[in-house]
């Protein structure tokens, strides 16, 4: 008894389990399938693409700040060299005059190597020439990394633009969709109607009104009945027979065609003793 007292109750929630599902579902359905809700779920979307495009954005800003500080590098290592170019030709220009007057003393070539003058000369064209290349290598690397710059920064500002265009056509998408799903909406309870499916109520009410209607012909007739407006109708349907009849007998009699005395007498006579007695 306890074990079929279980698993009656048991029973009885998964009903209500399955009852209430179906009216979740039934809910949920209604409210997914509402333009509001739709719009709403558009919007969230639009939103949550500009946010990513923001977020996007301020990653490409990030790429040409980099961009721009490399360029600025550029230039500046750019001038430096310049200047080392400037000086190298300077302690060449010394160099050169340097041998110069050292050569009209009479030195040869080993003293002018070992002349102070011209080591110093020396010593600051190579220090320039070194630095001049170390900083060459610099700027090739500059131009390099910063032509990779360009083409990613070019390939984000397209892809930014698609996601733009993706925006504009999904608000777009947003406007078509709404008026599709009421213009859907507005076409399947046209349908339902028609069908006499619709879920309004209308076809339940002219069941009502048609019920109604039968119901109160019944009870006119059942009011006719008791009020004796029958046996009335019927007893002047008689009285109207009984004029003709008179009127017709009458009209026979004066044109001839009128039953005999003794004619009538026997059919008297039949009809009285066809009569009860």
């Amino acid at each position: 008894m306890t074990n079929t007292m279980f698993k009656a109750i048991g029973r009885w929630f998964r009903a209500v389990g399955y009852f209430l599902t179906g009216n979740i579902d039934a809910a949920r359905e209604s409210m997914d399938t509402s333009p509001k809700t739709i719009r709403a779920q558009y919007d969230s979307i639009v939103r949550d693409k500009l946010d990513q495009i923001q977020t996007y954005k301020k990653a490409v800003a990030g790429l040409i700040a980099q961009q721009e500080n490399k360029i600025a590098r550029l230039k500046e290592i750019s001038d430096e060299v310049e200047k080392l170019e400037r000086l190298k030709a300077g302690a060449l220009a010394k160099a050169k005059q340097t041998v110069a007057a050292l050569q009209k003393k009479g030195l040869s070539k080993d003293e002018i190597h070992d002349n102070a003058d011209y080591q110093k000369c020396l010593t600051a064209f190579n220090d320039f020439s070194s630095t001049a290349k170390e900083k060459d290598k610099r700027i090739d690397e500059l131009e390099t990394d910063i032509g990779e710059y360009k083409t990613s920064i070019a390939n984000h500002k397209i892809q930014l633009e698609g996601l733009i265009r993706d925006v504009e056509n999904i608000k777009s998408e947003a406007h078509e969709a709404v008026a599709e799903v009421i213009t859907a909406k507005q076409e399947k309870e046209l349908a339902d109607t028609i069908a006499g499916i619709a879920t309004d109520g209308s076809a339940e009410e002219l069941q009502r009104i048609r019920q109604m209607r039968q119901e109160l012909k019944a009870e006119a007739r059942v009011s006719k009945e008791l009020a004796g407006t029958d046996s009335m109708a019927q007893e002047a349907e008689f009285l109207e027979y009984a004029s003709k009849s008179v009127a017709s007998d009458e009209f026979d009699s004066l044109i001839g065609l009128g039953e005999s005395e003794t004619d009538s007498s026997e059919v008297s006579k039949d009809k009285g003793s066809a009569l009860p007695e």
